[in-house]
């Protein structure tokens, strides 16, 4: 095709009734090169931040087994990607300049000939979301680390991971994947991660609480060197470095290293080891045995068991019963199916620590509410049941 000349763009703009006086001296002239399909092109929209990211020169990745949605994540987000479909004919032009590099000036009434190197009717959409976290715990759960003694672990041929696999497997961020091995308490041991088995890590605690005790050392100040030193002859130095890790704070006074022992966190483990051997238990005995349980100096609260056990205030008497919240589901509606399955009426603070971690950024637990369960009155207290039939 001929290229247009100036006298036929000013005879399009007149026969379009638009006046050459209004519109910037330089025109592109648009045709479709030989290979404009656009089939290999796929567009991104992203925010100025994840843009930033980019043009510093480092990368997204793209994460997700083949029967999972696929979500986008930079060094410490994660995004769901979703099509957008768009009624306008994205063109794509290389070299094409826009309004503000071109120049006012009618001397310059330049026609600028660009060729389309590809079009798309529809672009990816990126929607900050949570980081899919639960299938980090069940993939080291399906081995966990028993000590140096076990004989399962020589024998075991499950697979182990180490971070490089993590972040091939898991749909989160590094720095989220990161993040929850620390919350999950996980340790490399061999350059793999792996979790504690819950009995060995009791072991390794009550090791730990017993030398405080015979040592008389106050829980806020138990020095790590006398501990590897006491402890090393009967667990390997590193694990009994790691449970101080996980049950307090470290903190250097003096250039030597102690820790403030986290007296929650060590009530609610004991609790859990009470309660995983009991399908109900009579709350007010369960009440009394976890206190002779826990070390000299430390006080159980059934707070520190938000998210680990439930009250049930219906029966005569009153029981309580292990209920973990990372065995509940992922997805909002699954969650709350299953809650509604496990207890038909929900008061807001029981409910609470159960959904807590379904909150997107600067959501509430009462916005979560009221998407996806109706409220009533029962006996003078707000109660939350399901919004549909649970089957």
């Amino acid at each position: 095709a001929a290229l247009r000349s100036r006298a036929e763009v000013d005879a399009t703009l007149q026969t379009a009734k638009l006046s050459p006086a209004e519109l910037l001296p330089a025109v592109h002239c648009l045709s479709f090169g030989p290979q404009a399909g656009g089939g290999e092109c796929c567009l991104l929209q992203l925010e100025p931040g994840l843009c930033a990211e980019l043009e510093a020169g480092r990368s997204l990745v793209i994460r997700g087994e083949k029967d999972e949605h696929a979500v986008l994540c930079s060094k410490d987000k994660t995004y769901d990607m979703k099509i957008a479909d768009t009624s306008n004919m994205l063109l794509f032009v290389p070299g094409c300049k826009m309004p503000e590099e071109l120049n006012a000036d009618p001397a310059s009434c330049n026609i600028i000939h660009s060729q389309i190197a590809g079009f798309s009717k529809n672009y990816w959409e990126l929607r900050r979301c949570r980081p899919k976290l639960k299938k980090l715990r069940k993939l080291l759960m399906e081995d966990p680390y028993e000590g140096p003694d076990s004989q399962k672990d020589q024998t075991s041929t499950l697979s182990k991971y180490t971070t490089e696999d993590l972040l091939n497997l898991i749909q989160a961020s590094e720095e989220e994947i990161l993040h929850q091995l620390e919350v999950i308490d996980a340790c490399k041991i061999e350059g793999y991660w792996r979790i504690l088995d819950f009995d060995y890590e009791m072991k390794l605690l009550s090791h730990v609480t017993q030398l405080i005790d015979s040592e008389s050392w106050p829980l806020s100040k138990v020095p790590l060197c006398p501990c590897l030193e006491e402890l090393g002859s009967l667990e390997p130095r590193e694990m009994i470095e790691h449970i101080l890790l996980s049950y307090g704070r470290k903190y250097v006074d003096d250039g030597e290293v102690f820790f403030e022992m986290r007296e929650d966190k060590i009530c609610r483990a004991i609790a859990q080891m009470l309660l995983q051997n009991a399908v109900k238990f009579n709350l007010s005995e369960f009440e009394e045995v976890w206190q002779q349980s826990v070390p000299e100096g430390m006080t159980t609260r059934l707070d520190q068991l938000q998210g680990l056990a439930l009250v049930d205030k219906s029966s005569r008497p009153e029981t309580i019963f292990l209920l973990k919240v990372e065995d509940l589901p992922e997805d909002n509606q699954e969650r709350f199916n299953s809650l509604f399955g496990i207890r038909e009426k929900w008061t807001e603070v029981d409910i609470t620590p159960y959904i807590q971690d379904l909150c997107a950024e600067k959501q509430t637990v009462g916005a979560l509410l009221t998407k996806y369960a109706r409220s009533s009155m029962l006996n003078g207290v707000k109660v939350f049941n399901s919004r549909r039939p649970i089957s």
